[in-house]
């Protein structure tokens, strides 16, 4: 299916994942992106106030972005992303942790300057593999409309 700007409606939800933490990645991501000590080694990481190794939660929106990518957007008319809203890491991700989520449409309306696309609001959850929300945010994007493409 190629979800276009006319797929989405207002309740539509979108499930993605799973995607499975892997400890290599996840430290990876951290030296190169977020080099705190409690996302870089073991040891340091029990002297934090946090107490073990976890995810950067730069990690995390980047795996939410890789779920959704797998899940409709390489398969989609996406233009751009003016921006997400009210990020919030709520829970740690950990090594072995497998995430999943949801991706709640809670706006569709088309472009007042170019009607042959629309812009989708959404509310996405994260959540592990014991159903713990760990991370949420708001998201928008532009699609061309079906018969633009």
């Amino acid at each position: 299916m190629l979800w276009n700007f006319d797929s989405f409606f207002k309740g539509l939800e979108i499930d993605i994942g799973p995607y499975q933490v892997k400890e290599d990645e996840m430290i990876e991501f951290a030296r190169k992106f977020d080099p705190q000590p409690f996302h870089l080694d073991h040891a340091l990481a029990r002297e934090s106030t946090i107490g073990e190794l976890i995810a950067s939660g730069w990690y995390i929106l980047s795996v939410f972005m890789r779920m959704q990518c797998d899940a409709f957007l390489n398969d989609s008319t996406i233009i751009v992303s003016p921006g997400v809203d009210r990020v919030r890491w709520i829970e740690p991700v950990r090594a072995d942790d497998v995430l999943s989520g949801k991706v709640v449409v809670t706006g569709a309306r088309l472009s007042k300057s170019k009607p042959s696309m629309g812009i989708v609001t959404c509310d996405a959850e994260i959540g592990n593999q014991v159903n713990t929300i760990v991370s949420t945010l708001s998201t928008k994007a532009m699609f061309k409309r079906a018969s633009s493409h």
